[in-house]
């Protein structure tokens, strides 16, 4: 294919258009959460000046700035693309021209831009030639992602039409609509919109505009927030009003499974309103050139749900008031090839201890509440990451606890293997869900993410569940009009019970195993695209048949980082 894209031939113009022949440089993971050392003798000065170099989407390189764009497309690409604004990079960086430089700054900072969704990548360095024994030039590069997506489809069942711009004009607000129209019964269309702005003013509040219409969900909500978004944020809070209409499906009579064409959906509407605010305290450093990233936290939250249709003893309309206590270490390291196709990747590492206490003030009853969380989170380069954490929560009702559920969850990849410019790493996954003293019976299943990826039945429910999921991802060097393909294995397997009190391990499990390709483009906002071919042993029959093979696509990402984040107060969900 090269020998042919040096011909002078349309046929040879048009692969050199499409196919990259040229290879790509892959940087070895390094440490994230320490200022390197050259940067430790710039700590405290003044920002003298901040400069910005930003590069578009296409063609350009972060790390090689000799990368400029090759072909047609590329420069195209970027003449549709308007580039993020400089005001809002300043927005996003912890620190401003005559400010001091805490330890932490540019770390964060720079993973601050990287985290947000219309930037590829971004680094944050000091000019060293330039700044004097008082005061630093900063400089930051970035690079950005084509940040508008328009989809469509149209068949007999119905026609859909999306269009999504994450980084609207440059100024980084977020616009999702998703809108399907010609369908049969009940609803003949659907809509799903939202508009979103991240950090207000540099005062790292966000605003959330949700409006959802379908014939089995219906949602309209209004939110604010601002997270602990670096180690170093003392404050953090949100608010939120909501208003939802949903038919809840039944999978269950009498204690009995339904068959799936025989569930009924039974309608319940509810509102909620919901705050909370949160400090973090500053923990002594014994190292003066860092600062310490552990904090102590604590946070209060109400919250008022009320049904207007549905609900009982177990869904009240109730005032929920939570407090919690906690302590978060934070830091975080840069790897390549784990949920992307070799752009930069922020993984978090270290430890995390909250204890929420409440009361539910209901209309049935009332009652205490008390929640116990606990993970850690460790990476090196030559071991990988290993992830582990525990989950308890439960209602206490007149001298006796109720409504519980224990989770607990273990997550390891390999560190990156290499030949040549092929990449292989291999991921392992476990999580148990077991419900205590619930009237929920059947309320786990083991469908898609929750389970076992491509599989899907509304009859095989439970009460405790235990998951396996390995998955191998064999990265290649392909690239295709800008996507990376990768080869991907997996092995799932899922034990559930129904029964009370019962281990899930003594059950049958199911299982599935399958074979696949997933293609993305990093920079599109196209979500990565999977096509896998799966065998099922146990699939339960469909009109009497039984499906053991099944190819699906999907556009979800199956793992994802637990950041060691500390959050509002939260009641555990049994799901």
């Amino acid at each position: 294919m090269k020998r042919i894209s040096q011909r002078k031939t349309l046929v040879g113009r048009a692969v050199k258009a499409l196919v990259v022949f040229k290879p790509r440089r892959v940087n070895d993971p390094a440490e994230n959460s320490l200022l390197p050392p050259a940067h430790e003798q710039h700590n405290y000065k003044v920002v003298r000046s901040i400069y910005f170099k930003r590069l578009d989407a296409f063609g350009y390189s972060i790390n090689d700035t000799l990368a400029v764009p090759e072909n047609g497309l590329e420069r195209l690409g970027n003449a549709l693309h308007m580039r993020t604004k400089q005001g809002l990079l300043r927005n996003q960086i912890l620190f401003k021209e005559g400010d001091l430089l805490e330890p932490l700054d540019l770390s964060e900072s720079e993973r601050l831009l990287r985290q947000t969704d219309y930037l590829l990548d971004a680094r944050v360095f000091v000019n060293d030639s330039t700044s004097t024994k008082d005061s630093v030039d900063i400089v930051i590069i970035t690079k950005d992602v084509f940040s508008i997506n328009a989809s469509g489809s149209a068949s007999t069942s119905g026609t859909r039409l999306a269009l999504r711009d994450i980084n609207f004009m440059g100024v980084g607000h977020q616009i999702r609509t998703n809108y399907r129209f010609g369908l049969s019964d009940p609803q003949p269309w659907q809509f799903e919109g939202s508009y979103f702005i991240q950090n207000i003013s540099h005062s790292f509040i966000s605003a959330e505009l949700i409006y959802q219409n379908t014939y089995y969900y219906k949602q309209q909500s209004i939110g604010f927030r601002r997270d602990f978004f670096a180690t170093n944020t003392k404050y953090a809070g949100g608010a939120q009003a909501a208003w939802y209409q949903t038919r809840q499906p039944d999978y269950y009579q009498d204690g009995v499974p339904l068959p799936d064409e025989e569930i009924v959906h039974v309608p319940l509407d509810y509102n909620i309103q919901d705050f909370w605010i949160g400090r973090a305290f500053r923990l002594k450093s014994y190292d003066l050139a860092q600062e310490n990233p552990g904090r102590f936290i604590t946070a209060a939250r109400f919250m008022n749900i009320k049904y207007t249709q549905g609900g009982g003893p177990t869904l009240q309309s109730a005032r929920l008031y939570l407090s919690a206590f906690g302590y978060s270490f934070r830091r975080y390291y840069k790897d390549q090839y784990l949920f992307g196709f070799g752009r930069t990747e922020d993984i978090p590492a270290g430890n995390l201890l909250a204890v929420t206490t409440g009361f539910e003030d209901g209309a049935f009853k009332n009652r205490m509440y008390l929640g116990l969380k606990g993970a850690f989170a460790k990476y090196r380069p030559d071991f990988g990451y290993l992830y582990g954490g525990v989950e308890y929560g439960s209602y206490r009702n007149k001298s006796a606890w109720e409504q519980g559920v224990f989770m607990s969850e273990a997550l390891y990849f390999t560190p990156l293997y290499r030949l040549r410019n092929w990449r292989w790493r291999h991921f392992l996954w476990h999580r148990t869900a077991l419900g205590i003293r619930r009237p929920d019976l059947f309320a786990l299943d083991i469908d898609q993410e929750d389970g076992i990826r491509g599989f899907r039945s509304a009859s095989v429910r439970g009460y405790r569940r235990f998951v396996l999921n390995y998955e191998t991802n064999l990265f290649t060097p392909l690239t295709l009009l800008g996507f990376r393909l990768a080869i991907v294995g997996f092995a799932d397997a899922a034990w559930l019970t129904s029964t009370e009190n019962k281990s899930p391990l003594k059950e049958k499990p199911y299982t599935g195993f399958g074979l696949g390709l997933r293609f993305r483009n990093e920079y599109l906002t196209f979500n990565t695209i999977q096509i896998l071919l799966g065998y099922y042993p146990r699939l339960p029959q469909v009109d009497g048949h039984q499906q053991d093979f099944k190819i699906f696509q999907t556009t979800r990402q199956y793992y994802d980082f637990n950041d060691m984040r500390f959050t509002q107060p939260l009641i555990s969900e049994f799901r």
